[in-house]
C-alpha cells in the first residue's frame, strides 16, 4: 500500500518559535470544498512566510509492516518501521491535497512530522504537498492528477 514519504530531516527542528505556533494552529486554517475532482482541502486564514512551520501532521503510530496491508490513504511512512496513520480528522495536515508543484514539505524530527512552506503563501490559498513517487503512482496517477499544475496543462493540451 502506497504512503506518503519524504526524506528532508534536521534533529535541530523545530524551534521554540515553530512549538508555539502548534497551539494556534488550530484558529490559523479552514477545511472547505477544493478543486473539481477533490474532496476537502485545507486552506489557510493568514499569510505564511518560506520556510515557516505550518502545522503537525498527527496520528497513531504503526509498524510500517503492518500499515502495508491497510486500506487508508492517510499513511505517512516516517520510516521502514514506523508510519503514521493520519486518518483521525482531528490531524488538520489529512486535509493537505497533492500538488505537482507544491507550496509545503514535510519535514521528519524525531519521529514526527512538521509541514513547513516551501514559499510565501497568501491568506486564502490552499495548502499542498507533493505526496512522492510511490503514492503518486498507486492512488494518482490512475485517476489522473487534479492539482492545479496538471489541471491548467490539461485544459492546454485538449485546446
Amino acid at each position: 500500500m502506497g504512503s506518503m514519504s519524504w526524506e528532508r530531516t534536521n534533529t535541530d527542528y523545530p524551534n521554540k518559535t515553530a512549538q508555539k505556533k502548534v497551539s494556534k494552529s488550530l484558529s490559523s486554517f479552514v477545511r472547505r470544498k477544493s478543486r473539481r475532482g477533490l474532496g476537502l482541502g485545507l486552506f489557510t486564514k493568514h499569510d505564511i512566510r518560506s520556510g515557516e512551520f505550518v502545522v503537525e501532521y498527527t496520528g497513531s503510530r504503526i509498524p510500517t509492516k503492518h500499515a502495508d496491508t491497510l486500506k487508508t490513504r492517510y499513511l505517512f511512512e516516517v520510516d521502514e518501521d514506523w508510519t503514521v496513520d493520519g486518518s483521525s480528522r482531528t490531524n488538520l495536515a489529512r486535509y493537505i491535497n497533492h500538488s505537482c508543484n507544491p507550496n509545503c514539505e514535510a519535514e521528519i524530527h524525531n519521529g514526527r512530522i512538521y509541514i513547513c512552506a516551501v514559499r510565501n503563501i497568501k491568506a486564502g490559498e490552499e495548502l499542498s504537498i507533493d505526496y512522492g513517487e510511490e503514492y503518486f503512482d498507486e492512488f494518482i496517477r490512475p485517476s489522473g492528477c487534479k492539482c492545479e499544475r496538471c489541471a491548467v496543462r490539461d485544459l492546454t493540451v485538449d485546446r
